[in-house]
């Protein structure tokens, strides 16, 4: 997994491409929180790994769009502040920014984020027991 300011620069490109996407399904928010996910180091904050994993989980196992799980986020903003204890993998998917950048724009390119989400969540599985509890706990679900 390449960490220079040239995956840096893929994602910007990424952020842009999502940005200027015209789903409404604001495929945007799954890119951000593959991005959280894999990048996590012992300075990532826990909201920001608890929300990216809460809309890895709901986007790849219950299909959630980005602006579901973007609506997800605002409803547990308002909840509690305890966040789930998140164990961080050493590997964190086979997928990752520069994958997704070498997929043609379009339909290629959006399969590509997915498979990325998928590959990131995997990686993550581990703790889905406790992002589930999360949720459930903040009337999510």
């Amino acid at each position: 997994m390449d960490t220079t300011n040239t995956d840096r620069e893929k994602y910007d490109a990424l952020c842009g491409y999502t940005l200027a996407h015209r789903d409404p399904a604001f495929v945007h928010q799954h890119v951000v929180d593959a991005y959280v996910a894999q990048r996590a180091t012992e300075h990532t904050k826990a909201i920001q790994l608890a929300f990216s994993l809460v809309g890895l989980y709901l986007h790849v196992e219950r299909r959630f769009t980005g602006r579901q799980v973007q609506r997800a986020h605002m409803q547990l903003a308002r909840r509690e502040r305890a966040f789930p204890s998140i164990v961080v993998p050493a590997g964190r998917g086979s997928v990752d920014v520069a994958d997704v950048m070498a997929a043609a724009a379009g339909p290629e390119r959006d399969a590509a984020i997915d498979a990325w989400c998928a590959a990131v969540w995997d990686a993550y599985r581990e703790n889905g027991p406790a992002v589930i509890e999360y949720l459930r706990r903040n009337g999510v679900f």
